[in-house]
């Protein structure tokens, strides 16, 4: 990635709606506005798919996070069974790492979204400042993005109830 601003890139690469209209072929208002509805709806499509992509991410990190700390109940309780040959921290290393790893995935999802609605905001503000789009239709805060920072946060937590034995998952 460069290191120019992406508001700058996409100024330079932006036109104008005189420069629309002739790279369009015509001054037909009708073409235009049409032309116009349908680029801003393709921002909300892409928008909804990076929301598709980060719910998948967050699948991905749950079920690492629900696996190690299965493993970490499971395996923790064999451990009292007489006769187990399971050394005494294997079953915490082990849920910990899964736990860890589907935490790093959550937290690299999280930055590759949040970084890519700021690239897309930009280039669909320059577009309404051009005129180019309407932008009548708003972009909410993401309900995915907010659910997989809580799930961050319940994976933190239940890393430091299985290295630290503390509530609540001790």
């Amino acid at each position: 990635m460069s290191a120019q601003d992406p508001r700058k890139a996409l100024a330079d690469r932006a036109i104008t709606l005189g420069e629309a209209r002739d790279l369009l072929g015509g001054t037909d208002a009708a073409s235009m506005e049409l032309s116009s509805r349908r680029t801003g709806m393709s921002f909300q499509r892409t928008r909804m798919s990076a929301d598709r992509t980060l719910m998948s991410i967050i699948r991905t990190a749950l079920s690492l996070i629900g696996f190690g700390f299965t493993i970490y109940q499971f395996f923790g309780h064999m451990l009292e069974v007489p006769g187990t040959t399971l050394r005494p921290h294997a079953p915490r290393n082990f849920g910990v790492a899964l736990v860890g790893l589907g935490l790093v995935l959550l937290t690299l999802g999280i930055i590759y979204h949040v970084r890519y609605m700021q690239q897309l905001r930009s280039e669909r503000d320059l577009m309404i400042g051009e005129g180019l789009i309407h932008g009548e239709s708003h972009y909410p805060i993401s309900l995915t993005l907010i659910t997989a920072g809580l799930l961050w946060l319940l994976g933190v937590l239940a890393i430091a109830g299985m290295t630290f034995n503390v509530a609540p998952f001790a």
